[in-house]
């Protein structure tokens, strides 16, 4: 019984809140926190995700390393950050694992900043969006390549390229 429910994994609920102030002016989502970000209880908390890398790469400066650093790099950029899930059923860190989705509260960011364009980080995070987001928001999201080691085609470089897009 077990391990049937393992293969077919199991309700998991987004933990931590949305990174944004009041000056915020773009809005990065990623599709539902890994497992490794779960544990951390923070954003991208894998070590191979290169997204730290690539943000502190597109600003040019430092890559943060704790939960605060982090934090202060996103605000002084004015940039928030959250997932498009709110809960799910999920095995392990899988994308295609995801079904069963809720989808997050995006009134709450966009009623208290100033953000006007979202991003997504990858296919599976701007595929959930648009499927149960952008009609709540009325905002269409622009795709950007994932930042996961599973996008191994993807060198930290050519990602700092193409993420280059969200400076303001």
């Amino acid at each position: 019984m077990e391990k049937n429910a393992e293969k077919q994994g199991e309700r998991i609920f987004h933990t931590f809140r949305p990174v944004y102030n009041e000056e915020s002016t773009i809005l990065i989502l990623g599709s539902f926190p890994s497992v490794k970000s779960r544990e951390n209880n923070f954003y991208y908390g894998h070590p191979q995700n290169r997204f730290w890398k690539v943000i502190a790469g597109v600003f040019n400066v430092k890559v943060p390393e704790t939960i605060e650093e982090k934090k202060t790099m996103l605000l002084d950029h004015g940039i928030a950050i959250w997932d498009v899930i709110e809960s799910c059923t999920i095995h392990g860190s899988s994308d295609s694992s995801i079904k069963d989705v809720i989808v997050n509260d995006f009134s709450e960011i966009l009623e208290n900043s100033k953000v006007e364009k979202i991003y997504v980080n990858g296919g599976k995070a701007y595929e959930l969006y648009e499927k149960y987001a952008k009609q709540k928001t009325g905002i269409p999201a622009i795709k950007l390549p994932s930042t996961s080691p599973a996008n191994a085609a993807w060198k930290v470089e050519r990602l700092v390229e193409a993420w280059s897009s969200i400076k303001q």
